[in-house]
C-alpha cells in the first residue's frame, strides 16, 4: 500500500512536471494565449461548428488537473463564442460562467490544448441552441470551488449530460468532472453513453461506451479505456491510444 501510494502522490506528479506537461513559473500577464492552429476559420468556414477542448492549468495547479472549455459557431457567423467557467471570477462576486468571442484553440497561458470532441454542419447546427441552454441553466453559475467541485470541469460535464451527441470523454485530469449536479448520488456520464455514482465528487465508479471503466477517489481518477485501449491515470492522463 506504501508503495501505491508513492506512485501515486510523488512518482506520477513528479513525472508529470518532468516531462513538461505541466510547466511552472509562468507569468498569467505575459502567457502565450495564441491560436494553437487546430480549429478551423471562419473566414474559411461557412458551416456551424462546435469544439470541446482541454488544456493543463496554470503553474501547479496543471500538476493536478486541466481546464476544459467550449467553443460554438454558427453557421456563417463571423467568430467563436468561447463558453467557460473562470474561477477568480467568483472570488470578486461575479458569476463564473463567461461566454464571450474569443479564440476557440487558444493556448491556455502558454499551454497547449488538446481537441476532446467536435461537431460540424447540421449537427453542430442542432447542438449549439442545446449547449446555449445547458449554459443557461448550469445550477452553479454563481459557484467555484477548485476541488472537489463545482468547476470548470464539473460545468463542461453538465453540458456533456445535457447535449450527449457531443460524446464528450473528458479526460482523467478532468477534477470536479464527478462532482454530482444538485448532490445527485446516480447520474450520466459526461459523455452521455453510461452511467456513474459519485459521492461528492471524492468516492464514485463510472462505467461508459466512451469512459470505459472509470474509479474515482478523493476526486482522482483511475480508468481503463477499452475501445481506444488505454490506461487512465491521475496526474498525467491517458497511457495508450490518445485523444480522438
Amino acid at each position: 500500500m506504501l508503495l501505491i501510494c508513492l506512485l501515486v502522490f510523488v512518482a506520477l506528479p513528479l513525472y508529470t512536471v518532468l516531462s513538461g506537461q505541466a510547466p511552472l513559473g509562468r507569468d498569467f500577464r505575459t502567457a502565450d494565449r495564441s491560436s494553437a492552429g487546430i480549429a478551423p476559420t471562419p473566414e474559411t468556414t461557412p458551416e456551424a461548428v462546435v469544439q470541446v477542448y482541454f488544456a493543463r492549468a496554470l503553474n501547479w495547479r496543471g500538476i493536478f488537473g486541466v481546464h476544459t472549455w467550449i467553443a460554438t459557431k454558427p453557421e456563417n457567423a463571423p467568430e467563436y463564442t468561447i463558453h467557460q467557467v473562470i474561477g477568480w471570477r467568483a472570488y470578486r462576486g461575479l458569476p463564473v460562467i463567461v461566454s464571450a468571442p474569443g479564440i476557440p484553440d487558444g493556448r491556455w497561458f502558454g499551454n497547449e490544448p488538446t481537441l476532446i470532441s467536435g461537431l460540424r454542419g447540421s449537427a453542430a447546427a442542432e447542438a449549439i441552441p442545446k449547449i446555449l441552454e445547458a449554459v443557461a441553466s448550469y445550477p452553479y453559475a454563481n459557484e467555484y470551488q477548485l476541488w472537489p467541485g463545482p468547476n470548470s470541469n464539473t460545468f463542461m460535464a453538465y453540458i456533456g449530460r445535457k447535449v450527449p451527441e457531443l460524446q464528450m470523454d473528458l479526460p482523467a485530469t478532468a477534477i470536479g468532472k464527478d462532482y454530482p449536479i444538485n448532490g445527485s448520488m446516480l447520474d450520466r456520464t459526461p459523455s452521455g453513453t453510461g452511467y456513474q455514482l459519485s459521492m461528492l465528487g471524492l468516492l464514485g465508479v463510472s462505467v461508459g461506451r466512451e469512459e470505459g471503466f472509470e474509479l474515482n477517489f478523493l476526486g482522482l481518477n483511475f480508468g481503463i479505456d477499452f475501445f481506444r485501449p488505454a490506461l487512465k491515470l491521475p496526474f498525467i492522463g491517458r497511457l495508450g491510444v490518445g485523444e480522438r
